[in-house]
C-alpha cells in the first residue's frame, strides 16, 4: 500500500475519533470526503489524491502540498490576498505557466459528429471507447498534468451530472499534484433561449433560460439584470463552474455588429447600471463582508474597451474586421461604461473580478501611433486599463490571438497588429503590455519561451517578479469563490438547483418583459382567446458560423407550433376563416461584410447596394491584403431571407383587412420599412420562447419592454452614422407616426412614458 494512501488513512482515522471534541464531522461522499466544520470551512478532498488533513486549534485545513505542515495558503482563516502572495512565491515558473493558460473549449464529453480535433479517450473517439460521459479525455489529462492547465473553459454539456461528475474527476485528478491547485471552470454565457454560434455555445439545456443580453437590456430594469445574476451564480456553481466569460459591457454603437445581442444596448448609462447590476449579482455570496463566497462567481467583463465599433459593422473574429474605428471620437464614451459600471459596484466586491479586451485594433488611439490589437498594446492596457482606471484584477485575452493568420475570411489566429512576430514573442508582447492570461492556449512552451525572453532583456529577478505579479491576481480568483477548500459536488444537489422551478419561471417573466411593442394600430392587440388564428408556413434562413459556413440549416415550417397556438386560440390553415394573422419573421441575413472582397453589412431585407459608404476606409493594412483600402462602396449583398417581406405582403392581402401580428426575432436593430406598413401590431423580440408570443397576444402578460437601441430609417442612416456613437441614426417612423427610438415601446394604453423613460432618455 502506498506511503499516502496509509497517511490518508490515518488522518481519517483521527478526524473521525475527533469529531465531537474537534468540532467538525466528516462524511464520504460519491469519490470525495466532505468535512463539515461548526465555526470554519467546509472541506472537500479526494481520498486517493494523497492530501491529507491538518488539524490546529480545533480547526481542519487541507495539506495541499503533502508537507506536513500547514502553509498560508492553505490557512482559511488568512485573507485571499494573504494566501494568493504565499501560494505565487511557491511555486514553480512552470506552474505558473499552466496558470496563465485558459484552454479551448471543452466539450462533455469531447464528442462531435464532426471533431476536427480529433478528440479521444485512451487513444479512441468517445463514441468508441466506451468511456462514460464523465470520464477526462486524452488532451484533458494531458494539459491538467503536463502543462499544469488550471483555467478550464467548458462548452456544452451532457447533462447537469454528467457535468458535477467531470468536474469532480478532474478536481481529484489534480488535488494530489503540485501544490494542490484546484481547477477554476468557466463558461460563457448558457442561459439564453437563442444561442449565438461561436458566442454562447453552451446555451440551453436543463438550465433556467433568459432572453439575451439585449433582451435584458429591452427590460429597462438593472434590477432584473442582478437577478439573472444571483440565480445564474447559483446553475454555474452547481455546474463547477467559478467563472463566467461576461457580461458584454461594450456599447454596441455600430447596429450592423454580428456581437450586438450580447451587448446592453447602445446607451451608456444603460449599460453601465445593467452591466453593474449583473456582475453584483452574479460575484455576491450574501452574509458575506467582503461579498466573496462559494456562491460568487467570478465574471470576466469584456470586452475592453470597447469591440462594438468595427468599421462597417464587420467583427475581428476575422481579419477583415481587425480594425475598431472611431470617427466621432468617442472611444471614451465605451470605456466610462466600464469605468462607471464594471470598475464600480454597488456590491461588496467592488469591481469585476477579470477582465477581457477584444481583438480589434484600436486604430489611432494610442499616442505613440501603434496599431495592435488591444491585449498588445502597453497603452490600451498598462497605461489605461492599469494605470488611469487602476484596474487590479486579472488580465486574459479573447481565445487565439497568439496562433498565426493563415487566411483574411477564415477563422484561425488573430495576432491583429503583430503578424510578423513569433508565437512566443506574441506572449512576451501581452504579458509586457500588462495582461496575465492567455484564452484558448493549452500548451506552456510558449509561455516558458517568453519567460526566457523576458529573463534575456530585463533580467532574471524581473522575470520571477512578473510572472509571479499575474500568479497573484489568477490565485486570487480561486480563494474568493472557496475553490481551495471545497471544489467537489453532490450530483443530486446540483441538479435540484439548476433548472429549479423557480428558476425558469424567473427566466420567462424576464423574457415577457423583454418584448417590445412597437406598434398596435387601432388596438389590434390583445386578442380574445379563442379567436381562430392563422399562421404562414415559412422557410427559415441558415445560421451561419464564423467562416460562413453553416452551422443550423433552415427548415420549411411553422414558426411557432399550432398546438401551442391552439392553446390559446383556435388554428386554422385557412386564412379567410381566420380573425387574425401571426407571422414570426427573423431579421435580415445578410453574411459577414466580406465575400471574395469586402461587401456590406445589410440591415434591410430587399438587395442592397451601399452607394452611400465611404469611398476610402478609415483604416486598413494586412499581410495577407494588397490593398489598405477596404471600401465596400458601390458593392450589392442579397439577403438570404427577403422573401421574409412578401411572407408579410401575401398574409395582408390574404387576410383582406382583419389584423395581422408581425412578431420579429432580432439580434441587433433592423430597417422594418419594407414590412411594417403591412402589420397591425408589431412585436420585437430578443430571444424568447415561443409561448411568449401566445402570453402578448392573449393579453395574459402587458408588453412593458422598450427599445434599447434605434432601429434605422433606411440604410442610407446606417452608412452615414459613425461606428463609435451611439445614437446618432434617423429612426424609422411607421404608419402610426411613432418613431422607433432609443427607450420608445407600447404598453395597451399607447406609448410608455414611466420612471424607466424618463431616466435614460436623454
Amino acid at each position: 500500500m502506498k506511503k499516502s494512501i496509509i497517511l490518508t488513512m490515518i488522518a481519517l482515522a483521527a478526524a473521525c475519533a475527533s469529531c465531537t471534541s474537534t468540532g467538525w464531522t466528516e462524511t464520504s461522499k460519491e469519490g470525495y470526503n466532505l468535512i463539515v466544520q461548526r465555526n470554519g470551512c467546509t472541506l472537500g478532498y479526494s481520498p486517493a489524491s494523497g492530501v491529507s488533513i491538518i488539524t490546529e486549534d480545533g480547526s481542519a485545513f487541507k495539506d495541499l502540498n503533502r508537507n506536513g505542515t500547514l502553509d498560508v495558503y492553505e490557512d482559511w482563516r488568512k485573507s485571499p490576498q494573504e494566501r494568493a502572495e504565499d501560494l505565487a512565491s511557491q511555486l514553480s515558473i512552470e506552474e505558473i505557466a499552466g496558470l496563465m493558460l485558459y484552454s479551448k473549449h471543452q466539450t462533455i464529453p469531447q464528442y462531435r459528429e464532426y471533431d476536427p480535433m480529433k478528440y479521444t479517450y485512451g487513444g479512441k473517439p468517445w463514441h468508441e471507447s466506451g468511456a462514460d460521459t464523465a470520464a477526462l479525455a486524452d488532451n484533458q489529462l494531458k494539459f491538467l498534468k503536463e502543462d499544469h492547465l488550471r483555467h478550464i473553459l467548458v462548452d456544452r454539456v451532457a447533462s447537469t451530472s454528467a457535468a458535477v461528475r467531470w468536474s469532480n474527476n478532474v478536481q481529484a485528478y489534480i488535488e494530489g499534484m503540485g501544490h494542490g491547485i484546484p481547477a477554476n471552470n468557466s463558461s460563457d454565457p448558457r442561459h439564453e433561449t437563442l444561442a449565438t454560434d461561436e458566442f454562447n455555445s453552451g446555451s440551453g439545456g436543463d438550465i433556467s433560460l433568459w432572453p439575451t443580453p439585449i433582451g435584458l437590456a429591452a427590460t429597462f430594469d438593472p434590477e432584473i439584470a442582478g437577478e439573472f445574476g444571483r440565480i445564474a451564480s447559483k446553475e454555474f456553481r452547481a455546474l463547477g463552474i467559478a467563472t463566467n466569460l461576461a457580461p458584454q459591457a461594450e456599447i454596441a454603437t455600430d447596429p450592423r455588429w454580428r456581437r450586438f445581442s450580447g451587448t446592453f444596448g447602445e446607451d451608456p448609462h444603460l449599460a453601465a447600471d445593467m452591466t453593474r447590476a449583473y456582475i453584483d449579482g452574479f460575484q455576491t455570496t450574501a452574509g458575506k463582508s467582503d461579498g466573496w463566497g462559494h456562491e460568487s462567481v467570478n465574471c470576466m467583463v469584456k470586452h475592453w474597451p470597447g469591440g462594438g465599433s468595427g468599421e462597417g459593422g464587420r467583427d475581428a473574429h476575422l481579419s477583415f474586421g481587425k480594425y475598431a474605428v472611431f470617427p466621432g471620437d468617442n472611444m471614451q464614451t465605451a470605456i466610462d461604461v466600464f469605468n462607471d459600471g464594471a470598475f464600480n459596484l454597488d456590491g461588496p466586491t467592488g469591481s469585476a473580478s477579470a477582465i477581457m479586451p477584444y481583438y480589434t485594433i484600436s486604430y489611432g488611439q494610442d499616442p505613440s501611433g501603434e496599431n495592435v490589437g488591444n491585449s498588445y498594446s502597453s497603452y490600451i492596457i498598462n497605461d489605461l486599463l492599469r494605470g488611469k482606471y487602476r484596474f487590479e484584477g486579472v488580465g486574459c485575452t479573447d481565445w487565439g490571438i497568439t496562433r498565426d493568420c493563415k487566411a483574411v475570411d477564415i477563422q484561425s489566429g488573430m495576432p491583429w497588429g503583430v503578424e510578423d512576430l513569433s508565437v512566443a514573442e506574441r506572449h512576451y508582447r501581452i504579458l509586457l503590455a500588462g495582461m496575465d492570461q492567455f484564452g484558448g492556449n493549452d500548451d506552456k512552451k510558449p509561455v516558458l519561451e517568453a519567460y526566457r525572453i523576458w529573463c534575456e532583456r530585463h533580467g532574471e529577478d524581473s522575470a520571477r517578479a512578473r510572472f509571479e505579479l499575474s500568479a497573484r491576481r489568477l490565485l486570487l480568483n480561486f480563494f474568493r469563490t472557496g475553490l481551495f477548500e471545497n471544489p467537489y459536488l453532490d450530483a443530486e444537489e446540483s441538479c435540484s438547483v439548476v433548472g429549479h422551478e423557480d428558476f425558469m419561471k424567473k427566466g420567462y417573466e424576464a423574457q415577457l418583459k423583454s418584448v417590445v411593442m412597437v406598434k398596435n394600430h387601432d388596438g389590434a392587440l390583445p386578442v380574445k382567446r379563442g379567436s381562430k388564428i392563422y399562421m404562414p408556413q415559412r422557410q427559415s434562413p441558415n445560421i451561419y458560423n464564423q467562416n460562413g459556413v453553416i452551422s443550423v440549416k433552415g427548415e420549411f415550417g411553422y414558426m411557432l407550433p399550432p398546438e401551442l397556438a391552439g392553446e390559446c386560440y383556435e388554428f386554422t390553415p385557412d386564412p379567410e376563416e381566420a380573425d387574425f394573422a401571426l407571422v414570426l419573421i427573423s431579421e435580415p441575413v445578410s453574411g459577414r461584410g466580406y465575400d471574395k472582397g469586402y461587401r456590406p453589412i445589410s440591415l434591410q431585407y430587399g438587395e442592397y447596394t451601399a452607394t452611400q459608404a465611404r469611398k476610402v476606409s478609415l483604416a486598413g493594412g494586412d499581410p495577407l491584403e494588397k490593398s489598405e483600402n477596404r471600401s465596400y462602396r458601390g458593392e450589392s449583398v442579397i439577403t438570404e431571407n427577403a422573401a421574409d417581406i412578401e411572407l408579410v405582403k401575401q398574409t395582408r392581402e390574404a387576410m383582406d383587412g382583419k389584423p395581422v401580428i408581425v412578431g420579429l426575432a432580432c439580434t441587433k436593430p433592423v430597417v422594418v420599412s419594407e414590412f411594417e406598413p403591412h402589420a397591425d401590431a408589431l412585436l420585437i423580440t430578443f430571444g424568447v420562447q415561443n409561448k411568449v408570443y401566445m402570453d402578448i397576444i392573449s393579453g395574459a402578460f402587458e408588453p412593458s419592454g422598450l427599445l434599447p437601441m434605434q432601429f434605422p430609417a433606411d440604410m442610407k442612416t446606417v452608412e452615414e452614422q459613425f461606428e463609435d456613437t451611439p445614437h446618432d441614426m434617423k429612426c424609422h417612423v411607421d404608419t402610426d407616426g411613432n418613431a422607433y427610438d432609443f427607450a420608445f415601446g407600447m404598453n395597451w394604453s399607447g406609448t410608455i412614458e414611466d420612471s424607466r423613460v424618463k431616466k435614460y432618455r436623454k
